[in-house]
């Protein structure tokens, strides 16, 4: 008997955007008896319709990659005697650094290897930096040694600067061994083409002394061969060995074929036409110099790329001035604990995290925010690692130290963005699948070709054009393409404060049309303050914030709170009241020297007989609420709260709609407030009146009108819509939730960030196209020209040495263009860069 249509809610853990969802859409769509499936990020709940059974559909969770809380599915899973169910290892992300990789075959063998291995829900790999980053319940032993077992080395890393100048090190050593190999490769290559190009002989005469010195060179080249080559012929073997072939199997076939044909000459002249006994030695030599020179310039060039996380790394402390026992005394910062009490001195950087004890100073956020002006820091401040005290000395309890600082999880956020694939990014994982295998058949098909119908010296003409085709052939261009200007792009925009969480929001931010924007908070301040006082004849300002904060320093509305602080900051003194009452939705009244005040909406003052003269519609104009002053029945003056826009939210609209953006704003207020906001701030239009559980909805229904849709916040109620959004934009100075739904952090409350990360996404995937179009073009026209296709015009065949340069050539170029992002600067920011 069939089970009946029904609804079901499950519980889902780790699915944090939109990514997540359409993930989870995915597998349980698959899933047979799915009629429809409904996420909700905010809630962390699944509703889905159809008649398929709880336990497939938590399984398949599982398999997705998410956790699920769910009683009846543990008993469901031991009842099925399946154990790993009932107590699943918590998901984590392991980073490991990654050697012996060289072209985008084996990024793409790495990554199934790893793909392939139980408890591994995501693994990819940035070829940029050669680090793979691992979701899943797999233990690192098991990853590593995936890795391992494909051919290739790997190693945990983690965000810690030491690890950090160990890696630099090894770099720097790779790159002085490939500058060796250099030069071993070029050192008997250079001599020898130089004495052909200058007519020196480079045929082999039997018999004849000349055999015996190209004998004597041959072996020479063999050496080449082993010492500066050799991780080539390594790396080709392992390949081989693991039914895969890469950049390493062209090369070492290249290389190895134009030595083993020159040797044979050498050594058996006469089983060769005359004309064939043509040597290749310098080709191979030249190859592998060439190629080592390449992967050097590669290598200095794609440590400029990870400039952006070294200086994140350098912004912490060394050491901290901590207090214990009464002394202050300076210690390693690693060795800070939660809940110690540290000094910082004038000019020098907050160590760890943590909240002001004592003392009074201002503290430049630039390196971390982006922006410009120093915050003033008191006593139960927070403050953040890295950030320079820029004035006053400060006492502070230390809350979070290590990996948990903000710094660091920064540092993590930026280096996990910097591996993540743009969905541009898969047109060179798809090539590069049947790159290699499709170069070897070329290379056969050509040298079949000139042995059967090309002219004299066949076996030559054979021999070049397939060493060519195999030499030129540069799959590690296009592996480099995307990982390349993704580093560089993402460094830059935590440059500005700016966290990309996810590939695919670099790549999705440079395609959005309308950009809804929540009132308070994003545009606004997010905190009421005063922003006029109108007084009756004969009162002054001063007189009425004095009387009005007075009756509402009992009161712990919003409203009253901005009273409050206006009068701190003009420094009036209040005056103690009594027979204080809140009246709900009318204001509050109380007794001052034995005369009755009221402070409220004009309403409730009217009901109370209240003679209202005065005009409060140019403060309702501005979207400020009025609250009026009376004594007794007489008006004394009103007070006009706010929630301010902040000062540069205008000027960032404006950028955004000179981007081409549509501009909404959308809130819970009525649309008279909204109204007078929205003018204030320049957007195209306003979504007024809405309700926290709607703005998805809204959201949703733009998209539905075929528009790529971001959502800017910050709030909790916010997050359900930015996790909806094409690309979500979370302000950093918003709640825990609302950053964990957005897929780009702003770390400063200025919307200037997003017009900021829109440039900089428009010019990384700007230069990812033009990185992709110069590598298909290079080996769309170089492999068909290394077969011999201009033959027929020129007469001669492209010589393998020159294929090797134009190889190596190829790469540099990508990351020599994708390092140009470092000099981007968005255009009419506010503020400069940390």
């Amino acid at each position: 008997m069939p089970m009946p249509t029904r609804t079901q809610t499950l519980p889902v853990s780790g699915a944090t955007c939109k990514g997540c969802s359409r993930t989870i859409n995915a597998a349980l769509e698959q899933i047979t008896g799915v009629e429809s499936v409904t996420v909700d990020l905010h809630a962390q709940q699944v509703t889905v319709t159809g008649t398929a059974s709880r336990s497939a559909l938590l399984d398949a969770l599982v398999q997705a990659g998410y956790g699920t809380d769910d009683d009846q599915h543990d008993q469901d899973a031991h009842c099925r005697d399946k154990p790993e169910k009932a107590a699943v290892t918590p998901a984590q992300s392991v980073r490991l650094s990654i050697s012996g990789a060289t072209c985008a075959s084996c990024v793409r063998t790495i990554e199934n290897a790893l793909r392939n291995t139980p408890g591994v829900d995501k693994a990819d790999m940035n070829f940029a930096d050669r680090t793979v980053q691992v979701s899943g319940t797999a233990s690192t032993e098991t990853l590593i040694s995936a890795v391992t077992d494909a051919g290739y080395g790997a190693e945990l890393l983690d965000n810690s600067a030491d690890q950090q100048e160990q890696q630099e090190a090894r770099e720097q050593a790779h790159y002085h061994t490939l500058l060796r190999h250099m030069g071993l490769g070029l050192g008997l290559g250079v001599p020898l083409m130089a004495w052909g190009l200058l007519g020196g002989d480079m045929m082999v005469r039997a018999g004849q002394t000349s055999q015996w010195i190209w004998l004597a060179i041959g072996l020479l080249t063999l050496a080449v061969l082993a010492t500066a080559g050799r991780h080539f012929f390594v790396g080709a073997w392992k390949a081989f060995r693991n039914h895969n072939a890469n950049m390493d199997t062209l090369i070492a076939l290249g290389t190895g074929a134009a030595w083993l044909y020159s040797m044979v000459v050498v050594l058996l002249p006469g089983a060769l036409p005359e004309a064939a006994r043509h040597v290749y030695f310098e080709a191979s030599a030249m190859i592998i110099g060439l190629i080592n020179l390449g992967q050097a310039l590669e290598v200095r060039a794609r440590g400029k790329t990870s400039a952006a996380v070294k200086r994140l790394l350098d912004l912490g402390a060394k050491t901290a001035r901590v207090v214990r026992d009464g002394e202050e005394r300076d210690i390693p910062v690693e060795q800070v604990q939660t809940g110690d009490i540290l000094r910082v001195r004038p000019g020098e950087k907050i160590a760890v995290d943590g909240t002001v004890k004592e003392g009074e100073s201002r503290i430049d956020e630039s390196m971390l925010t982006g922006e410009p002006m120093p915050v003033s820091k008191s006593e139960g401040d927070n403050v953040s690692a890295g950030t320079l005290n820029e004035g006053g000395s400060l006492l502070y309890t230390a809350t979070a130290v290590g990996k948990d600082t903000a710094l660091s999880q920064i540092v993590t956020l930026v280096k996990k963005a910097q591996g993540s694939k743009p969905p541009i990014g898969r047109l060179a994982d798809q090539v590069s699948a049947v790159f290699v295998p499709t170069i070897m058949l070329i290379a056969i098909a050509a040298a079949l070709v000139w042995f059967n119908v090309g002219p004299e010296p066949r076996l030559t003409h054979m021999l070049i054009s397939a060493t060519t085709v195999l030499i030129i052939a540069c799959p590690c261009a296009l592996g480099l393409a995307t990982p390349m200007s993704v580093m560089v792009g993402v460094g830059k925009a935590a440059e500005y404060g700016i966290l990309i969480r996810q590939g695919e929001a670099l790549q999705t931010s440079s395609q959005l049309d309308t950009i809804v924007l929540d009132k308070t908070g994003t545009i606004t301040e997010g905190k009421p303050a005063v922003t006029d006082i109108i007084c009756a004849e004969g009162q002054q300002e001063d007189t009425v914030l004095k009387l009005a904060a007075s009756l509402e320093s009992g009161s712990e509305h919003p409203l009253a709170t901005a009273i409050l602080n206006e009068s701190k900051q003009r420094e009036v003194s209040l005056d103690d009241v009594t027979q204080f009452q809140a009246l709900n939705g009318k204001g509050v009244t109380a007794t001052l020297n034995g005369k009755a005040y009221r402070l409220g909406n004009r309403r409730w003052l009217e009901n109370e007989g209240v003679n209202i003269n005065l005009d409060s519609t140019p403060l309702t104009d501005k979207g400020a609420t009025p609250l009026f002053l009376s004594e007794h029945k007489t008006l004394l003056g009103i007070i006009g709260v706010a929630d301010r826009i902040k000062d540069d939210s205008k000027a960032a609209i404006t950028r955004l709609k000179e981007q081409g953006l549509k501009v909404i704003m959308i809130t819970g207020d009525i649309a008279a407030s909204a109204n007078a906001i929205a003018e204030q701030a320049g957007v195209d239009e306003v979504m007024a009146e809405v309700l926290p559980e709607d703005k998805a909805k809204k959201v949703q229904a733009l998209q539905g009108e075929g528009r790529n849709v971001a959502m800017v916040g910050d709030g909790i109620n916010d997050a359900p819509a930015l996790a909806q959004a094409d690309v979500g934009f979370a302000i950093g100075t918003g709640t825990d939730v609302a950053i964990e739904s957005a897929a780009i952090t702003l770390m400063g409350g200025s919307l200037h960030g997003v017009a900021d990360a829109m440039a900089i996404s428009s010019a990384t995937v700007r230069n990812i196209k033009q990185n992709l179009f110069g590598a298909f073009v290079y080996n769309s026209l170089g492999v068909p020209v290394a077969a011999g296709i201009l033959y027929p015009l020129t007469g001669s065949l492209l010589s393998p040495v020159i294929a090797g340069a134009a190889m190596s050539l190829s790469s540099v170029t990508v990351v020599t263009n994708a390092n140009r992002l470092r000099f981007f600067k968005p255009k009419h920011t506010n503020g400069t860069p940390p």
